[in-house]
Parts: structure tokens; C-alpha cells; sequence
């Protein structure tokens, strides 16, 4: 018959390449194409919600712009007192000269956009100006730190070696993640919410580390506690300028190393050119000085710059073990959360939770196929055991499908598969009915067959395109549960169409055209 020959190597090509991707899911390692990933829900995991304090962002904003106000007005040449904050995004400075003002405003117009003056008032001690970042700004600097959250923790989670995690961003200041297959739960929530800022500040050598602990910490100056514990039980302290010389924002690579003496881990870093530059800078004018290596506000280490350092490389040291080494060299690859995150909601499930999910939603669909296989035999005959061999072919491109996008099958995915087996079946129902009433007016099989198909083709593509739709607009709009059932459901649906349309046509013209069967069985 015209055409059948290029319709079955399309058909057998399909089968081949379905047989291709899902081969790896039941037999790991017979070559490199992905597994189908189960969900959470099929092989347990962990479900964690975190909130960003994406306020800390805005107060770091503010921070980092007093510090650079202070080296402005020196440079300018502008007298000032005090530069202290003024609520969560402002800041107050008093001008000893009410005459330079107007230089301040042009300063600040100058240098920063977002930036405007609140107010000002003259007092006995000089002439008072307000200054803050502007709503839009504010708006913008949060939704910011929420997005860089979820990229750092992305990158984290990538290295840690987790298949198809679910990460998402949900309302104004939440992250959602899903970790399915995870086995230490402690480590990944360690590996999550560390903030990793990583910060290298000169040791206070001016001023009593004896005095700052009664309470008296010099102007610049603060005190921070060690990241273990010293002889005497408690974390050692220690007195350090309160302005970073440098910080993680220059780093380029982190990687775990042994030590020759005494075959302990650290981490060395690396710098980017602008990083290597300032390092060096740093090193060189202050030798014999002490530059703590602080992270998350713990001192890791302080040593006594001996020379100038070039290069860009400085070293991480303390009491790690292997896996905290490699930890914290994934953490400083992945970048600092721009602000602490906080987990507010955790849920774990275990793996046999999950393997009963398994073997529950395999036998809902095997008793719900099997029953479908016996109707469509005893009620179609040989149509009904040609529409069960499609079934089956439908449920192989699915299986293909998922290992081919790497999509995640869940326990919603499963009922979405069975569902997909009653829309499959329903397709053929429309064309074995529409063949039979072309048979009955007189026609031959073949003749039946071919405008059977013609003329169920537009009814079966409404039917299926309008649910590939829904399926669509669920996949988009959709979260977890919804998602999973919408990737199984289109899939099934496009696979659906093909079986029922190409692979079942091409059989009954191979049997009824070529093979020229007289009684038509269906």
C-alpha cells in the first residue's frame, strides 16, 4: 500500500529509540542516558521551606554605603561627625560646616541614583542630613536577595550531587526545596543555610582585648569569637577591625587540600585578578600584622602576615574533618547568601513510605490496565488486541519520555499514566466505532478502515489537543503534586495520538490492504 513503508520505519525508529531511553532506568550503566528520577514522594527525601531575611540585604546595602560616604567626604574635603543609621534604610551624618550642603546633596546626586535626602535640621553641633535608599530600591534589593538565595542554594545543591531537585521561589521571601533520594538530612540543611561570608579583616593590635570584654571595644573595632573551642572550653576571642579588607565577592574557586605535617584538611583559595590585586595590596602593607580569616562572623584562622603575598591564593585552616572541608569549599564555590535564611518548615520521607507508594500505584495500574485489556479484546476483538498493543507502546513512549527530559515521575505522575490508558483507549473506542458504521454501509474492510480513521482523526486530535491544553496551563501554573501529574498527562497524550492515529493505522493496512483480509474483526 502507498506509504506504508515509510510509516513503519518511523514506527519501528520510535519504538527503537523508546527502547533506548528507558533500557538505563531498569539497567544502570549499559550506556549514558538518564534514569526516569523519581520524585519525592516515591523515594523519600526532604521538604524544606526557608524564609530569606531579605531586610539583613538592605541593612548590608546601607552598610557598605556609610562605609563608602566616609571616603567620599574625606576625598571631597568635607567636614563631618557622626554617619549612623536612621531606621532600617537610612542614614544620618552631621556636617560641621552648614555651607557644605550643597556639595553634600551634589555629592550624593553624583555617586548614587538611588539615593535621596530625607531631611535636614540645624543644631547647636552642627547642621543634621538624612539620607535613604528609595522605596523602589528597597523593593528591588529584596526581591534581589531572594533570587541570589536561590541561585547560591541551586549551586550548592548541584554539587552536593542531587538528582532532579525541586527549587523554587514562593511569595515574597520564601524558598521552596525538595531533595528527593537524600540520605544526611544534616548535612544538606548545614550545606543549605550556611550563609558562607567569607570576609578577611586586620586584627586590632592597638587596643586591649581585656578591655573590649568588659565592654569597652574601640571605635572600628569588634570582637569575634573563634570557630573552635580553645583550652579553656569556650571559642577564643578575638579583636578585629570592623572594616572587611576583602571579602568573598573576589573569590574564583575553593578546593580541599591535605597538609604535609600533620595530614589535616583546608581549604585553598583562589582570587580573581581584581581579588589577587587587593590581596596583595593588603598583604604588603601590613606585614607582620595579623589578618583574620573570618566566615560567618567566625574567626577560622589569624595569621601573621609575614611578606607580601602575589598570586591571589590564601588558605581556610582549622579543625576540619574530610566532609566539613569539602563542605565549606562547595558553599564558597556556590557564593554567600546575600542574607541568612531560616528554615521554617521540614518534612522528611522515608523510603519505604516511598516503595509502598511505588507498589501501591503500580498495582492501581496494573488492575486498571488489565481490566481495559480484557474489554477491549472481548468487546473489539481483533481491533481490541491491536488497541492493547498500542496501549502498551503508549505507556513505553511515556516511560521514554521522561528519561529523555529528565523529568521527575511522581506518585500524582502515576495516576496521570493511568488516566493516560483511558484516553488512549478512548481514542481507539471513537475510530473502532466510526470503522464499524462505515462497515455496516457496505463497504469493504479496507475501505471501512481507511475512512474510519479519516473521519475519527478530527474528533480524536479535538479531544486530545484540548486536554494537552489543560495539561500545558497545569505543567505552567502548576507546583509539586500538579506538576507531576501534567508532565506524565502530556506525554501520554502526545503519545496517545501517535499510537492511535499512526501505529494502530499502520497495523490494520498491513493486515487488511497487504494481507487482504476479507472479514473485518472489530
Amino acid at each position: 500500500m502507498k506509504g506504508y513503508t515509510w510509516r513503519l520505519v518511523v514506527v519501528l525508529g520510535v519504538v527503537l529509540a523508546a527502547v533506548i531511553y528507558v533500557i538505563p532506568t531498569f539497567k544502570p550503566g549499559v550506556w549514558p542516558h538518564n534514569q526516569i528520577n523519581l520524585g519525592l514522594d516515591l523515594q523519600g527525601g526532604m521538604h524544606l521551606a526557608l524564609e530569606v531575611e531579605n531586610e539583613k540585604a538592605v541593612k548590608s546595602t546601607v552598610e557598605r554605603i556609610r562605609g563608602e560616604l566616609r571616603s567620599l567626604l574625606r576625598g571631597e574635603r568635607i567636614r563631618h561627625g557622626m554617619i549612623e543609621h536612621s531606621g532600617e534604610t537610612g542614614l544620618e551624618l552631621r556636617l560641621l560646616n552648614s555651607e557644605d550642603l550643597d556639595k553634600f546633596k551634589n555629592l550624593i546626586k553624583e555617586n548614587y541614583s538611588d539615593i535621596e535626602v530625607r531631611s535636614t535640621s540645624q543644631k547647636e553641633d552642627g547642621f543634621y542630613v538624612e539620607i535613604g535608599i528609595i522605596d523602589e530600591r528597597v523593593k528591588e534589593l529584596r526581591k534581589q536577595a531572594v533570587e541570589q538565595a536561590l541561585q547560591t542554594i541551586r549551586n550548592r545543591i548541584d554539587e552536593f550531587g542531587v538528582n532532579e531537585p525541586d527549587i523554587r521561589v514562593q511569595g515574597e521571601r520564601r524558598i521552596l526545596v525538595q531533595l528527593p533520594g537524600i540520605e544526611d538530612i544534616g548535612r544538606a540543611k548545614e550545606l543549605i543555610g550556611k550563609t558562607a561570608q567569607l570576609e578577611f579583616k586586620l586584627i586590632d593590635e592597638d587596643h586591649s582585648l581585656e578591655n573590649a570584654l568588659e565592654g569597652n571595644v574601640a571605635p572600628g573595632s569588634e570582637i569575634l569569637r573563634g570557630s573552635s573551642e580553645a583550652a579553656g572550653g569556650e571559642p577564643r576571642a578575638y579583636l578585629v577591625k570592623r572594616q572587611a579588607m576583602l571579602t568573598g565577592a573576589h573569590l574564583e574557586d575553593a578546593r580541599v587540600q591535605i597538609g604535609s605535617q600533620f595530614n589535616e584538611p583546608y581549604v585553598t583559595i583562589e582570587f580573581d585578578r581584581a581579588g589577587a590585586r587587593i590581596f596583595e595590596r593588603i598583604t604588603g602593607e601590613n606585614v607582620n600584622k595579623r589578618l583574620a580569616v573570618v566566615l560567618d562572623n567566625k574567626v577560622y584562622s589569624a595569621p601573621v602576615i609575614q611578606e607580601k603575598i602575589p598570586g591571589g591564593t590564601a588558605r581556610i585552616t582549622g579543625k576540619f574533618s574530610m566532609q566539613e572541608a569539602h563542605d565549606l569549599a562547595i558553599v564558597l564555590r556556590a557564593g554567600a547568601l546575600p542574607a541568612p535564611v531560616h528554615i521554617i518548615e521540614e518534612r522528611t520521607v522515608g523510603p519505604s513510605l516511598g516503595a509502598d507508594s511505588i507498589r501501591m500505584g503500580l498495582i492501581s495500574m496494573a488492575v486498571g490496565g488489565v481490566l481495559v485489556l480484557i474489554f477491549m479484546v472481548l468487546y473489539y476483538q481483533v481491533g481490541g488486541l491491536i488497541a492493547n498493543l498500542a496501549l502498551a507502546l503508549n505507556i513505553l513512549l511515556i516511560a521514554a519520555g521522561l528519561a529523555a527530559f529528565g523529568a521527575t515521575l511522581t506518585l500524582p505522575g502515576i495516576a496521570g499514566i493511568i488516566l493516560t490508558i483511558g484516553i488512549a483507549v478512548d481514542a481507539n473506542v471513537i475510530i473502532f466505532e466510526r470503522i464499524r458504521e462505515e462497515y455496516r454501509l457496505g463497504k469493504t474492510p479496507g475501505a471501512a478502515i481507511s475512512a474510519g480513521f479519516d473521519r475519527a482523526a478530527v474528533a480524536v486530535l479535538d479531544a486530545n489537543v484540548t486536554t494537552l491544553i489543560a495539561a500545558l496551563v497545569l505543567y505552567q501554573f502548576g507546583t509539586g503534586p500538579v506538576k507531576g501529574f501534567a508532565v506524565t498527562l502530556s506525554l501520554g497524550v502526545v503519545a496517545s495520538l501517535f499510537t492511535a492515529l499512526f501505529a494502530c493505522r499502520l497495523i490494520f493496512d498491513y493486515l487488511y490492504s497487504l494481507r487482504r483480509w476479507k472479514t473485518l474483526s472489530i
